[in-house]
């Protein structure tokens, strides 16, 4: 998903749309609704905008699609290293492999057919990012542990 996507996404996914959400963030509705149309060439969301959206809202989809654009993984932190413990680590291995599976079926998919198109490899490259964000919460749980 590309960022402008996302912000529309998170605006109209919000209960209640830019109706609702525009007055909490001190945005217009009719103004937010221009700023996040796909279509719309003048009116832009601001940087200090879209973090006002995310944190009303609890919807970080425009910063995942904004990392994943630039090429960098984002994984959110532990709320608090006190609580980490063996069945949390356990957990996210769990995680982990079922990303890993997801990894491999995409790659045994993409090469079904005996050809790979641009498509399949961006499915493939979703999913070997997922792979390595499960392998990084893991390392986070692990420091959390640490003494």
């Amino acid at each position: 998903m590309n960022s402008d996507l996302a912000a529309y996404d998170t605006v109209h996914g919000h209960k209640g749309g830019s109706e609702t959400l525009g007055p909490l963030v001190g945005i217009s509705p009719a103004v937010l609704r221009s700023k996040v149309n796909l279509s719309n060439t003048t009116h832009h969301l601001t940087f200090a905008e879209a973090r006002r959206i995310a944190g009303m809202t609890g919807d970080f989809r425009m910063l995942k699609a904004w990392a994943n654009e630039a090429g960098f993984l984002l994984v959110k932190a532990p709320e608090s290293c006190a609580n980490e413990c063996d069945m949390s680590v356990l957990e996210q291995m769990a995680g982990f492999m079922v990303a890993c599976g997801g990894f491999g079926a995409e790659i045994h998919a993409s090469l079904a057919d005996g050809k790979i198109t641009k498509d399949e490899i961006a499915k493939v490259e979703d999913k070997a990012r997922e792979v390595m964000r499960s392998a990084a919460e893991i390392k986070q749980r692990m420091e959390g542990m640490a003494e």
